[in-house]
């Protein structure tokens, strides 16, 4: 993930995140209700989806301006 203080550089991450998030969900989702779905295989994606809930979370805290004391 690149780093970067420029608020519209940040705000396309964040939607590339939230994108990349929806489309884990979704593969979850079809994995789990298969009959023969591999747990290690949806365990490494959950895993995935949390780190990208955690990125996105950093992401947003850094759009967030921050105010004087």
């Amino acid at each position: 993930m690149i780093e970067s203080d420029d608020p519209a550089v940040l705000a396309r991450q964040l939607a590339e995140l939230r994108h990349e998030h929806r489309d884990l969900d979704a593969a979850i989702e079809r994995l789990v209700r298969a009959p023969d779905a591999d747990e290690l295989t949806v365990k490494r994606l959950k895993k995935r989806k949390l780190w990208l809930k955690d990125c996105i979370a950093r992401l947003e805290s850094a759009l967030i301006p921050d105010e004087p004391a």
